[in-house]
C-alpha cells in the first residue's frame, strides 16, 4: 500500500491498520450508542481481525483502512478509509469510525479531508462518494463539511442488523 494520509494534527497520526487493533476497535464498536446510526453488525473481535487481514491483502479491489492513532501510545482510536472500491470505475465509498471520546472534537472532520485527497492524489480515484444512514446527522456533517454533494436517498439501501433502512448518497469528484 502506498503512504497512508498526512494528517497535520499534534496528538494524532494516521497508520497502517495491524491485527492487534481489532481489540481497540472492538472496544468501541461494540458499545450500541456507537453503531446506533451505521450499519455495522459484529459479533466478535474476530470480525474485524478478517477485515484487517483484507486491507492488508494487496488486492487492487480491496477495502483501504487507517488506524486513527495517538501520538502518545499508538493506540487505535478510530479508523478512516474506503470500501467498496472498483478499479475499473476508479471509484470507492469513503467510511470512518471513531472512539465516542474523538466525538465533536472536529477530528472525523480532518481525517475524511485528509483521507479524500488521499484517495485522489495517490489512488487516481475520479469519484469518492459515501453513503450515510438516514438517521446519521454526525456522519452527514462531516461529509458535508468535507464538501461532498448529496445526490439523493435511496430506499432499503443497507440491511441494518436485520431491518432494511434508507441512506442518503453523497459524492464528490477532483474537478
Amino acid at each position: 500500500m502506498p503512504q497512508v494520509p498526512d494528517l497535520h494534527h499534534p496528538e494524532y497520526y494516521l497508520r497502517p491498520m495491524v491485527t492487534s487493533d481489532a481489540e481497540a476497535w472492538y472496544d468501541y464498536l461494540a458499545q450500541a450508542h456507537v453503531i446506533e446510526h451505521t450499519s455495522w453488525a459484529l459479533k466478535s473481535k474476530d470480525d474485524l481481525v478478517k477485515l484487517i487481514q483484507l486491507y492488508n491483502s494487496g488486492d487492487v479491489a480491496a477495502p483501504i483502512r487507517f488506524a486513527f492513532a495517538r501520538r502518545l501510545d499508538g493506540r487505535l482510536m478510530g479508523t478512516v478509509g474506503f470500501h467498496t472500491i472498483s478499479p475499473a470505475n476508479r471509484t470507492a465509498e469513503l467510511a470512518f469510525d471513531f472512539h465516542p471520546d474523538c466525538w465533536g472534537k472536529g477530528l472525523a472532520l480532518l481525517c475524511a479531508q485528509a483521507t479524500i485527497k488521499w484517495g485522489f492524489d495517490t489512488q487516481d480515484f475520479v469519484r469518492i462518494q459515501a453513503i450515510v444512514l438516514d438517521s446519521n446527522q454526525r456522519s452527514r456533517r462531516v461529509i458535508e463539511n468535507c464538501g461532498m454533494h448529496f445526490e439523493g436517498r435511496c430506499r432499503n439501501y443497507r440491511m441494518v442488523r436485520g431491518e432494511p433502512r434508507a441512506c442518503d448518497l453523497f459524492a464528490i469528484c477532483p474537478n
